[in-house]
């Protein structure tokens, strides 16, 4: 009976070991993908100057507006600037989780999932200020009315087709017309989508 039962593990313990090894590589592909997905978010995000800020108003529905991006920190955090009684604050007051929207002159497209806070820190504010933000803070930085808006990311999706890319892209498109077909896009390069 042992020996039977010995004949039979070695095949089994073989699966084992093969499976996990195999469930490793997975693992470590997907890590490698994540972090090649995570430096393409960050590196289209600094291509953009604008969003569409997305919060929930009320009743649950979605509101949404363009907003300058004062800054894509190291971090990943993004900051925007915003009235402290505003919209926009008494939203993210209400709920946290925001969605931006980017988009680059039909080259590049950024969907970024986030928790939102308002911050009211008269030194960053000061240190992110640009003159043309007057406009909408005539007291400057030191507007009683400014505080900043921080988005930390959760999630992104995106589509690049800048650069070759695009060529890549366009070359794809045109053989898939010609042939009746949809265009193949190459993931990661071209779209992708992560946890951030």
């Amino acid at each position: 009976m042992t020996a039977v039962h010995g004949y039979w593990a070695a095949p089994f313990q073989y699966a084992a070991e093969l499976s996990h090894t195999l469930a490793q590589k997975v693992h470590a592909r997907s890590v490698m993908q994540t972090s090649e997905s995570r430096e393409k978010v960050y590196e289209i995000l600094k291509d953009f100057s604008t969003a569409m800020f997305v919060t929930v108003g009320p009743g649950g529905r979605p509101e949404a507006r363009p907003m300058h991006v004062a800054k894509v920190e190291e971090s990943g955090n993004i900051c925007f600037f915003t009235g402290k009684r505003g919209t926009v604050a008494s939203e993210v007051w209400h709920e946290a989780e925001v969605l931006l929207a980017f988009q680059n002159e039909k080259s590049s497209y950024l969907s970024l999932r986030g928790m939102a806070r308002v911050v009211e820190d008269r030194a960053r504010i000061t240190e992110l200020w640009k003159e043309p933000y007057r406009v909408w803070f005539p007291g400057g930085p030191e507007d009683p009315d400014i505080a900043l808006v921080m988005v930390d990311p959760i999630d992104a999706e995106y589509w690049d087709n800048r650069g070759t890319n695009r060529l890549q892209y366009l070359f794809e498109a045109a053989k898939a017309y010609v042939k009746g077909e949809r265009p193949e896009v190459s993931e990661l390069e071209q779209h992708g989508k992560t946890t951030l």
